[in-house]
């Protein structure tokens, strides 16, 4: 400020009460819960964009931007329409994202949430099958590929499938062997035609009729390929095909299919399940005691 005359900068900082600027205090549980938002609407966002949801959530965004521009518009009758649906909204939501919710539960419940503390814990036998099982499912499939014989065998891992062993399938609660299942199998035979369900370590049923998915997964692929595919998008079962016109071996998981692997990859995905590929639930017990530790 030179002869009395103000600069405009100058009367802008008298405006301006300092001394009532205040900092906000950030305390650790503010952190902890903005850290909490930021992971629950990435794990939202990466689950809708995995799922067939990503093209509904897409359509239902579009279907916001309309009520918003009609109102701000002033489309009387749109915007009535819109009012007088928005009720029935919610309901019409989650009966389109049905199969996607109940996806997202099974999830939840089977994984790091129900275990905390040891509640509701999900059972350590579930999701896993010796080394023994797991040879003699490779044997049966290798065989069964060399004699171009169509199979549909499944692994259950967390989310148990006594469901569709029961209302579809025929209960056989044997010893997994490599013989067994190659018998199942053999074309024209009452059990060929369907599905085998292996749980703990035992052929729980067999000839198992499992949802066909409804998504392009190829031509020259047949039914079996899609019951897996269609059944992994439904459960976290590891679902093993072999074609019966090529021969070839494919994995279904989570709704995607590994065409053709060979007969080193298929031991190898073979001996992680029996490794329990899956970590283990997080126990705060543990977290505590300083022991928080992945395990295989």
């Amino acid at each position: 400020m030179q002869n009395g005359i103000s600069s405009p900068f100058s009367e802008f900082l008298r405006q301006i009460n300092i001394t009532a600027l205040r900092i906000p205090s950030i305390r650790i549980t503010d952190v902890i819960d903005i850290l909490l938002v930021a992971c629950l609407i990435y794990i939202i966002i990466r689950w809708v964009k995995e799922t067939r949801a990503w093209s509904l959530f897409r359509g239902l965004l579009i279907i916001i931007v309309v009520c918003l521009l009609s109102y701000y518009l002033h489309f009387y009758t749109l915007t009535w329409i819109i009012e007088n649906t928005l009720s029935v909204g919610i309901i019409a939501v989650i009966i389109i994202f049905q199969p996607e919710l109940r996806k997202a539960l099974e999830q939840i419940g089977t994984g790091a949430v129900t275990g905390v503390s040891g509640i509701l814990p999900t059972p350590v036998v579930a999701g896993k099958i010796t080394h023994e099982t797991a040879n003699e499912i490779y044997k049966a499939c290798i065989n069964l590929s060399a004699e171009r014989t169509g199979a549909l065998i499944v692994i259950e891992q967390h989310v148990p499938m006594g469901d569709v062993a029961k209302t579809s399938g025929v209960s056989i609660d044997g010893e997994v062997s490599a013989q067994l299942l190659q018998n199942i199998f053999v074309n024209k035979t009452p059990l060929h035609d369907g599905a085998v369900i292996i749980r703990n370590n035992r052929i729980a049923a067999a000839s198992c009729i499992l949802p066909v998915t409804q998504k392009e997964i190829g031509q020259e692929l047949g039914t079996r390929h899609r019951a897996a595919v269609g059944g992994s998008e439904n459960s976290d079962a590891y679902f093993i095909v072999v074609s019966e016109e090529t021969g070839k071996i494919s994995i279904a998981k989570e709704g995607k299919l590994r065409k053709g692997v060979d007969a080193r990859e298929f031991r190898a995905v073979l001996e992680k399940i029996a490794e329990g590929g899956k970590s283990p639930a997080i126990n705060i017990n543990k977290i505590w005691k300083g022991k928080g530790k992945h395990e295989k």
